[in-house]
């Protein structure tokens, strides 16, 4: 028996944390234990700490990661959506500056009779959250109970709301450890995180959207590949229907980054407008997940263009208490960006311009801070576009003006101007489409 092992208890984290730290495989019931003690608190977040630092080094087998998911989905409740009389499909996405999809893509799903369970979250640093845009709108309100959801869903075809504290409660408890240990980067415990909590959900399909780039997190659009084949495979397992785009976070989606300011780009898609690469991949999204649940030649882009979509936005807005009508706030300050010379734009980096917005009042650096709603910067232009001396490049919006010394520091260079005539090569949005096998 090892040193210090508690009699009553089949295992020694530190026997664990010892096998993987040197490179070996934990079994079934000792990733069951561990997940168990660690939510129970038996387990210290000194020795879950020490584990994340031996995967994130050692990494973990299909399986390993498998059992890691299905544990933590163990440690709370699960939805159940079966009392629906229509398949359920869901959306992820990794992250990103911009990356406003969500928005208009969910009612837009939901036009077509299927339900649209979209369980989101808050924004930290340089990416900004779904929820936290929403609550640009006057009255709209995140927290809903399981009841109201599968009303909602019944009667609207479409929620976005919080995931409640029952979804895989270990994944929270281990989320806020990798956090401040240096481990978030770790593909079996994202790719964990991320599946727990969607296959906890009780979605029927789901499509993933991983980005690499400037912006994302994930950055080499190698490692997000493999995230994304991990996540397809870990949903596949569980028996949900799981695809996946990996596409582009080297620019900044659409032309509005912040809160209010990407709700009314949102809109915008919804009334049949919009920026391109917001439209593209909106659509090609829904797509996506129209053709996981037995739709596959819907016409996306006619129900954005006929009203259908919008239709049901509005409905959804007006069932958690907001206003689609009502007016989004504006920042009482601006500051403009021009071109110092005439040239073309080759690049723009969504990281910079992310943490622009961030220091602007639009992102929060802790968990626990606000987020100011009317904070942002609204792009004039795009990657290949051809722009005079004095021509707008971005605007600046804060509640102070005392923000825009920082954000233009950290602006520095994330906007790259070529000489005239300058041929650019535009990334392809999406680069890939991941099947299960």
């Amino acid at each position: 028996m090892t040193k210090g092992r508690n009699v009553t208890e089949p295992y020694a984290a530190v026997d664990l944390i010892r096998r993987k730290r040197d490179g070996g495989v934990l079994t079934t019931d000792e990733i069951n234990w561990l997940v168990d003690r660690y939510t129970a608190g038996f387990v210290g977040d000194e020795q879950m700490a020490a584990m994340a630092m031996a995967i994130f080094l050692r990494g973990m087998e299909r399986r390993e990661i498998h059992d890691l998911t299905q544990a933590m989905i163990a440690s709370g409740e699960r939805m159940d959506f079966s009392s629906l009389s229509k398949p359920t499909t869901d959306k992820h996405s990794t992250g990103g500056v911009g990356d406003k999809i969500t928005l208009p893509l969910m009612p837009l799903v939901a036009s077509f009779g299927v339900a649209v369970p979209q369980l989101s979250g808050r924004g930290l640093g340089h990416t900004g959250g779904t929820l936290d845009k929403l609550e640009s709108i006057p009255g709209w309100r995140a927290e809903l109970s399981n009841a109201e959801i599968l009303q909602q869903l019944d009667e609207v075809g479409g929620v976005i709301c919080a995931a409640g504290s029952g979804l895989a409660p270990a994944d929270k408890k281990l989320y806020a450890l990798r956090d401040i240990t240096g481990t978030v980067e770790a593909i079996p415990l994202i790719a964990s995180s991320i599946m727990s909590k969607k296959i906890a959900e009780g979605t029927d399909a789901l499509v993933l959207d991983v980005k690499y780039g400037a912006g994302s997190f994930m950055g080499a659009i190698e490692r997000s590949r493999e995230l994304a084949e991990t996540m397809v495979a870990l949903g596949t397992d569980a028996g949900v229907k799981v695809s996946a785009l990996i596409t582009s976070m080297e620019a900044p989606l659409g032309y509005a980054i912040g809160n209010a300011n990407e709700v009314r780009e949102s809109v915008e898609v919804l009334a049949g407008g919009g920026p391109a690469d917001i439209v593209e991949l909106t659509v090609e999204t829904a797509r996506e997940m129209l053709a996981l649940v037995g739709i596959p030649d819907a016409d996306v882009e006619g129900h954005l263009r006929d009203g259908k979509a919008m239709d049901v936005w509005r409905k959804f807005v007006i069932a958690q208490g907001g206003d689609p009508d009502a007016p989004l706030p504006v920042a009482p300050e601006q500051h403009e960006v021009r071109a110092e010379r005439d040239g073309v734009v080759v690049a723009q980096d969504a990281y910079k311009f992310g943490v622009g917005a961030w220091r602007l009042g639009a992102g929060r650096a802790r968990a626990a801070d606000p987020v100011v709603h009317s904070a942002g910067i609204d792009l004039a232009v795009k990657p290949g576009d051809a722009v005079r001396k004095g021509d707008l490049l971005y605007t600046l919006h804060a509640e102070n003006a005392d923000r825009f010394a920082l954000a233009l520091d950290s602006l520095d260079g994330a906007l790259e101007l070529g000489e005239p005539g300058t041929e650019v090569s535009v990334t392809p949005l999406i680069a890939e489409r991941i099947q299960a096998n």
